[in-house]
């Protein structure tokens, strides 16, 4: 049986902690391009409709699936918005989108079996593999392309001990939006081998240059997909931790009593804010939408212009993955940068071994700071 130590070996990848906590020990001014959350404050409106529940005393357990209003608001949103269609019933809200992963990685991989990753990759798949006794394997997705998903190399991999396979569209730390045809083709693969697909669709209204479409709604085999959502991203609320996991009725039930002993609910507070996020006004999210893509722009114009640092134009999320003509490892470039030119990054091999010599720069900051970022990696790479 595997030690605790081993279960949670993935760690050892949070090499993004490392920058984090010398960032924090710093007592100077520094650019910070590492931290994966939106900059902006959650709007108004939605902490008015948390205060108001609390102070109409919705501050008692919920349903262990959520509040009935939210999971209505859930089934709603995905359906205008990404063309995937649940019903109410078939979700699970959870603390937070990370809780939803962890939870569909538990039923869905037994002891010995396999989680597929394509890399690069966010690093907590690999943990939650290890804490549910099943084996990360990372397949390295070709840097050439941008690291596209190559639908081939996944499916080459699985075999009889594939329990799942975990995609991030739009990805972190590469900001890729997956290919339909490959992601459909990926779907059709696991079920021939009678696993699962988990779509990690957090950051999929963050989508810039086309209509986000979820994975359920692309494939064939819906009952193979396990869906994946959060406010965090698209209504900047990282810290009310509400998430959702969708998908077969007969596995939302499981996911359910694993569920009730894990956290019980979801804060109730927490889902009223929630449910003011996804039915209450939509302009201040437009709002962000629009200064991201306006920073997305900046940033892949910015990169292109700058000799020695070279990245695949992000199609989502906040994030460009850097590839920055500096000597030495990840961890070194970025230490480097912090040490002599105050910019912070995360480092690229903390996402998997196809990563490595690769920085993370998110652009979840304001125009002014990040010209003073990259102002601060052009001038290492002329120096260099």
């Amino acid at each position: 049986m595997p030690t605790p130590t081993e279960r949670v070996r993935a760690c050892e990848r949070s090499k993004i902690r490392v920058m984090f906590d010398l960032a924090e020990a710093a007592d100077r001014d520094l650019v910070r391009l590492e931290v994966g959350e939106p900059d902006f404050d959650t709007p108004e409106h939605i902490v008015d409709a948390a205060a108001e529940a609390a102070r109409a005393g919705e501050t008692h357990y919920t349903s262990n699936a959520g509040l009935p209003e939210l999971r209505e608001a859930i089934s709603e949103t995905l359906d205008r918005e990404y063309d995937v269609r649940y019903d109410p019933e078939q979700f699970v809200v959870t603390n937070g989108g990370m809780e939803a992963l962890h939870l569909a990685v538990l039923s869905v991989l037994g002891a010995g079996e396999e989680l597929l990753i394509p890399s690069p990759s966010w690093p907590n798949y690999w943990t939650q593999a290890r804490l549910a006794d099943g084996v990360p394997v990372e397949i390295p997705m070709p840097e050439e392309t941008g690291y596209a998903l190559d639908a081939e190399r996944v499916i080459e991999r699985m075999g009889e001990e594939t329990g799942a396979v975990v995609l991030c569209s739009p990805a972190n730390p590469t900001g890729q939006l997956h290919d339909p045809d490959e992601m459909r083709a990926v779907v059709d693969a696991a079920a021939e081998h009678d696993a699962y697909v988990i779509a990690d669709e957090v950051y999929l209204g963050l989508t810039y240059d086309r209509d986000p479409v979820g994975l359920a709604a692309l494939t064939d085999h819906p009952e193979h997909v396990l869906t994946v959502g959060s406010c965090s991203k698209t209504y900047a609320m990282t810290g009310w931790r509400v998430g959702w996991l969708g998908g077969p009725q007969e596995m939302i039930d499981e996911v359910t009593k694993i569920h009730e002993s894990t956290t019980a609910c979801a804060g109730s507070v927490a889902q009223h804010a929630a449910i003011a996020a996804l039915t209450g006004p939509q302009e201040p999210v437009e709002e962000m939408y629009d200064a991201f893509a306006e920073r997305r722009e900046y940033v892949a114009d910015r990169i292109e212009s700058i000799d020695g640092v070279s990245a695949p134009t992000p199609d989502g999320a906040f994030y460009a993955f850097l590839d920055v003509d500096l000597p030495g490892s990840s961890l070194d470039i970025a230490k480097r940068l912090l040490r002599e030119q105050d910019v912070v990054l995360a480092p690229g091999d903390g996402f998997g071994e196809a990563g490595e010599g690769k920085l993370r720069l998110s652009f979840a900051n304001s125009l002014e700071q990040l010209e003073k970022g990259l102002d601060g990696i052009e001038a290492a790479v002329r120096e260099n």
